[in-house]
């Protein structure tokens, strides 16, 4: 991606790296509360152990969330995506932003821990992302008459409180809607690049783009429609609502590449294939197949790597959020 100096970082970033994070709670029970696991001592969790479950989550595609707001009758009536009034297709000036074309775990409590140069540049990349995303998606969202409810964005290392329950490193970046914030450990985008192959900057600024999708669910009512409609139907059904809901953040994760390039023209040759590099390699059933050898399709909650790439690919080529209606999609 192509940052200058002076470009905008958000003022939304929360930075906890090198605080404590507590015990594990797993989100869960009645009424948002969780069930505590400590960690460590007689009767507790380990520290290895709590990333060997976390690990397992993340690799057969449960979302932590999913426990929380309820699982699995029929597929949410959504209506069709806002409408923007649209403008001449065009790359929009630099230094115009309103010239927009086309818009239709834990560590142990105590003293903080220095913050490695590396991350710190992370740090600085991640705050231009999201200060990306917030420029677009003021506009769009004022384009059909609405206002955009800017999300934080929680930097943590290890595990870290939230409204969702104790969020650990393990499970990955996650979205959490009873306090509408991003959770991101740095340590993941090492994972990315090492562990399931995904280099890039891009790869990583699709990641938070993917996330702040799902915040545009919640603001536009499409997430609390979702966790309805999946308490009334079976598990399997409920399965394939979610996927249907992490392909649309997929595809809203495309459509802001598109409309950030045309305000910012930040793209550079091979970014959208890092990002869909990025999609394949987190697709069920690659995770599946790498972590258990076999693929289990009504397992699968977040979507195959082609169907993760065509997604994305959909939302970048259009440039609009209704291209992105997976729930009355014929075939996703």
């Amino acid at each position: 991606m192509r940052y200058e100096d002076d470009d905008r970082q958000s003022s939304n970033v929360d930075d906890r790296r090198g605080q404590g994070g507590g015990g594990f709670r797993f989100p869960g029970g009645g009424g948002g509360r969780g069930i505590q696991i400590p960690i460590g001592g007689r009767g507790g969790m380990s520290i290895t152990s709590l990333l060997i479950l976390g690990a397992i989550m993340l690799f057969f595609g449960i979302n932590p969330l999913d426990v929380l707001l309820g699982g699995g009758q029929g597929i949410p009536d959504i209506s069709n995506m806002p409408q923007q009034q649209q403008a001449p297709r065009r790359t929009a000036e630099r230094n115009n932003p309103f010239e927009i074309p086309g818009l239709p775990g834990a560590e142990p409590a105590g003293q903080e821990k220095p913050v490695p140069k590396a991350t710190d540049e992370m740090k600085v990349f991640i705050s231009r992302v999201l200060a990306d995303t917030e420029d677009v998606w003021n506009q769009v969202f004022q384009s059909f008459g609405r206002k955009y409810k800017e999300p934080q964005l929680v930097l943590f290392s290890g595990g870290t409180q939230t409204a969702c329950g104790t969020g650990v490193s393990a499970m990955g970046p996650f979205y959490c809607p009873l306090d509408q914030k991003v959770y991101v450990d740095l340590v993941f985008y090492d994972e990315l690049k090492r562990r399931f192959n995904a280099p890039g900057d891009f790869a990583q600024a699709y990641v938070i783009a993917h996330e702040v999708g799902h915040h545009v669910q919640t603001l536009l009512g499409i997430s609390d429609q979702v966790q309805r409609a999946k308490s009334r139907v079976s598990e399997r059904e409920g399965n394939r609502i979610q996927v249907m809901m992490e392909l649309q953040a997929d595809c809203l994760a495309g459509v802001w590449a598109n409309l950030n390039d045309q305000l910012k023209s930040r793209l550079e040759s091979g970014d959208i294939d890092e990002a869909l590099n990025a999609a394949s390699q987190i697709g069920d059933d690659m995770i599946q197949k790498r972590t258990q050898g076999r693929i289990v399709p009504d397992a699968f909650t977040h979507g195959t790597s082609a169907q993760r790439q065509a997604w994305f690919k959909r939302g970048f080529q259009s440039g609009e959020m209704k291209a992105c209606d997976t729930f009355k999609a014929d075939d996703l």
